[in-house]
């Protein structure tokens, strides 16, 4: 951005006297919410800075490092007593009170948008360094960015360009604009080629399933050279490699058999091969089913990616893996999503959405898209009152993941203890509303 666009966003944000959030939502990226109907937000990306406005970004982060803790204790809910910039920097410094603090402390964040050294660093009225978005060493830069140092000023910066901002309003909608068309094209990139992996696995899964009848075949198959094999015990001779013999019709067979294992132990080995297949058999319809129902999930996501406008909404879903391991296995049952600190569970086939059904305690939320097969979604919870946005986008996501056609959908939803499994994950329920979600992010309350 140029210098007079920084001042003019400056002169603009000295309307607020209040800053409720202050987060970061992406690796370089900081939300200021100031309790209006848009958030300013700081992309502070090394040689690509800029600021703009769009909505508060109200799903859950992960950003738990020293800079996050100390971005949240003194900016949230803090009191803005001046923001400026110097006279030559392409700087914003917000001077802020942060709430629950001694009366006479002051704290500084300074948001450098400066090209390489792009950062901010939040300080003391001392101008001691208390935190940064980024820390320099000596062996970058002269000036040091480190927690307890002393900051030197800026070196002086003469700008090339001048100008005037007739609507900063629209200069930061603008700024949005391009900012969310480059992310959103490569975040749809990304994340499509992830799913598309998934999806060629789960089809070549299902492409190479056995056949039941083949299973059957195989069952009966094993289970008769078995049955010959020990009424040809006799015959069997160690290191032995096949056996040349006749079935039981008198027809002249060839069998195989297994290496290092004693004679007397082979029939039992085909005989267990036998019993894998005949099981197989049982089970390959709900297998095959499973597959089926994961399949038609992930193409579902993969279209709900290619329609949205919304990088947020990319991310919520299909989210980066959570590093921590224990957090991988806590979830064992569906896909699991984190929205504004609250645990959403979506089963991907009916066999999952059963196990959902099973495990929700009887205050979680249950959710499903009325008169149509598909996911269930459990908001994990014992409040009474969640949040409408939380509502909207579950909702939104219980849709996404059943179906892949643009439209106007009911989803209902109510306490796990007022639905009543029926058969499989077929259920009934009372004590439900009604949230109608219009496919393509537009949700409207009945």
């Amino acid at each position: 951005m140029k210098l007079y666009e920084i001042k003019a966003v400056a002169e603009y944000l000295k309307k607020y006297n209040f800053l409720k959030v202050a987060k970061r939502v992406q690796n370089n990226t900081i939300e200021l919410d100031f309790g209006d109907d848009y958030a300013i937000y700081f992309d502070l990306t090394r040689g690509n800075s800029t600021i703009y406005r769009a909505s508060p970004n109200k799903q859950s982060t992960f950003f738990n490092a020293p800079f996050d803790k100390q971005l949240h204790q003194l900016l949230a809910f803090s009191k803005i007593l001046d923001i400026s910039t110097p006279a030559d920097d392409k700087v914003i410094i917000f001077k802020l009170k942060p709430k629950s603090q001694y009366k006479d402390r002051v704290i500084y964040a300074r948001f450098e948008l400066t090209g390489k050294y792009t950062n901010l660093i939040i300080t003391d009225s001392n101008n001691i360094t208390l935190e940064a978005l980024h820390h320099i060493d000596t062996s970058k830069s002269y000036r040091v960015v480190k927690p307890g140092v002393e900051l030197k000023p800026l070196l002086p910066f003469k700008s090339k360009f001048n100008g005037r901002v007739e609507d900063v309003q629209e200069l930061l909608d603008n700024n949005y604009q391009k900012i969310n068309s480059t992310l959103l094209k490569t975040l749809k990139a990304q994340k499509l080629n992830l799913l598309n992996k998934k999806i060629k696995k789960l089809s070549n899964a299902l492409n190479n399933l056995p056949s039941e009848e083949k299973l059957q075949e195989d069952a009966s198959k094993f289970s008769n050279i078995a049955n010959i094999l020990l009424a040809n015990l006799h015959l069997l001779k160690p290191h032995q490699k096949e056996l040349k013999t006749y079935d039981f019709e008198g027809k002249e067979i060839v069998i195989n058999l297994p290496e290092n294992l004693p004679k007397n132990k082979i029939p039992t080995y085909y005989f267990n091969l036998s019993k894998k297949a005949k099981s197989k058999s049982v089970n390959i319809k709900i297998e095959k089913q499973n597959l089926e129902g994961k399949l038609a999930f992930y193409k579902n996501i993969a279209s709900a990616i290619e329609q949205s406008s919304n990088p947020h909404e990319i991310e919520l879903l299909l989210p980066k893996q959570a590093r921590s391991k224990a957090k991988k296995e806590k979830q064992r049952v569906g896909e699991l999503f984190w929205i504004e600190g609250y645990k959403i569970m979506v089963g991907r086939n009916s066999k999952e959405n059963q196990e959902l059904l099973s495990i929700a305690k009887s205050n979680d939320i249950w959710m499903h898209t009325r008169d149509l097969p598909g996911s269930h979604v459990i908001i994990k919870t014992d409040k009474q009152n969640l949040p409408e946005s939380l509502i909207e986008s579950a909702a939104k996501l219980c849709v996404d993941f059943t179906t892949q056609n643009p439209g106007n959908y009911d989803v209902d939803y109510t306490k796990r203890k007022f639905v009543k499994i029926q058969e499989g994950s077929n259920v009934e329920y009372d004590k439900y509303k009604t949230i109608r979600v219009l496919k393509e992010g537009v949700e409207i309350r009945l």
